[in-house]
């Protein structure tokens, strides 16, 4: 059976992380709209085409050319989708809820991450990455074991987001507050929302979205 999630959650909150995970251990496929449109772009396609006249306009890409992105996405197939940064608004969920019917599919989980603001900014001032196979680090809680190298893949392109400091952050945050944190209600009322505690460690994140997951596939 397929089993779609969403990952719901402000930025910082662990969600690339966790989506990593679920494509290694269960086969998902990780839908991110930047993803998606980078590749469209790139790809010669009609809506490739579509993608990129509008983003050399310097224009938003409209939620239905997104939509239409997903579509494709979702009638190659596969053992279930991840949808990371989409919906991000009530619109895009009503959008997205219609297309998974049109498809005969539906959104079995949102996964919250919940998080402490206080907290999170703490956790995001000291972030980096390897920008060569995108494992996360942390100055605090988790440093390389040698410094300026990847313990993954050993390189030494380590990267800071030139936004990941306290006063961006708080921007970022009232922004993800003010358009997104509404679709806690709208999932809440459907009977598919399931919290989980984004600052946890990894590894009990990690197996709190199991037990989730595992339950969806019970009662299917």
């Amino acid at each position: 059976m397929t089993i779609n999630i969403i990952l719901l959650g402000p930025p910082g909150a662990g969600k690339g992380t966790q989506a990593r995970r679920l494509i290694e251990e269960r086969g998902l496929v990780q839908l991110s709209t930047g993803d998606m449109l980078r590749e469209a772009r790139s790809s010669g396609t009609e809506m490739g085409k579509r993608v990129a006249e509008v983003m050399d306009r310097g224009q938003l890409v409209t939620d239905e050319i997104v939509i239409g992105l997903i579509r494709e996405k979702i009638e190659q197939g596969g053992k279930g989708f991840i949808f990371d940064g989409f919906p991000r608004t009530l619109p895009q969920a009503d959008a997205l809820e219609t297309l998974m019917a049109d498809e005969g599919q539906q959104i079995d989980a949102v996964i919250e991450m919940r998080v402490d603001d206080a907290a999170l900014v703490s956790r995001i001032s000291g972030r980096y990455t390897c920008g060569n196979c995108g494992e996360v680090y942390h100055d605090v809680t988790k440093p390389t074991k040698v410094e300026g190298t990847c313990d993954v893949c050993g390189s030494t392109d380590l990267r800071r987001r030139a936004d990941d400091n306290a006063e961006s952050l708080k921007t970022r945050l009232m922004e993800y507050y003010k358009k997104t944190s509404p679709l806690i209600g709208y999932y809440y009322a459907k009977g598919n929302l399931h919290p989980v505690d984004g600052l946890a460690e990894i590894e009990r994140v990690a197996g709190e979205v199991a037990q989730v997951l595992d339950g969806v596939a019970v009662e299917a």
